[in-house]
C-alpha cells in the first residue's frame, strides 16, 4: 500500500509543480488553489509512505516520478521542446526509480 501511495504522491508532485508554474507567482486563483491542494496531498502521501519505506528511497522515488512527469507534461503541453537527449534522460531517471524499488 505504501508504494501505491508513494506513486500517487509523485504524480501529485508533478501536478503541484505545474500548477505553481501556471499560477504566475500565486496571483492566479485556480492554479494557486490546485497548487495548494496537490502540495498538501502530495506531502501527506509522502509522509504516509515513509512510515514503511526508507527516507532516501521514498524521497528519491517521489522526486523522480514528479520530475519525470513534469518534464513530460512541459514537453507535451508547455512549450518545452522535445529532444532525444531529454527523452533518454527521463528513461534513465525512471530506470533508477524502478531500481530503487527493486532493492528496497
Amino acid at each position: 500500500m505504501s508504494w501505491i501511495v508513494l506513486i500517487v504522491s509523485g504524480v501529485l508532485e508533478a501536478v503541484w509543480a505545474t500548477a505553481l508554474g501556471r499560477s504566475a507567482g500565486l496571483t492566479r486563483l485556480w492554479p494557486s488553489a490546485v497548487f495548494v491542494v496537490a502540495l498538501v496531498a502530495s506531502m501527506a502521501g509522502l509522509a504516509f509512505a515513509m512510515r514503511e519505506i526508507s527516507t532516501g528511497t521514498a524521497y528519491a522515488v517521489w522526486v523522480g516520478i514528479g520530475a519525470s512527469l513534469t518534464v513530460l507534461y512541459a514537453m507535451a503541453f508547455g512549450g518545452d521542446g522535445f529532444s532525444l537527449v531529454k527523452a533518454l534522460l527521463i528513461v534513465g531517471l525512471v530506470g533508477c526509480v524502478v531500481g530503487l524499488k527493486l532493492v528496497d
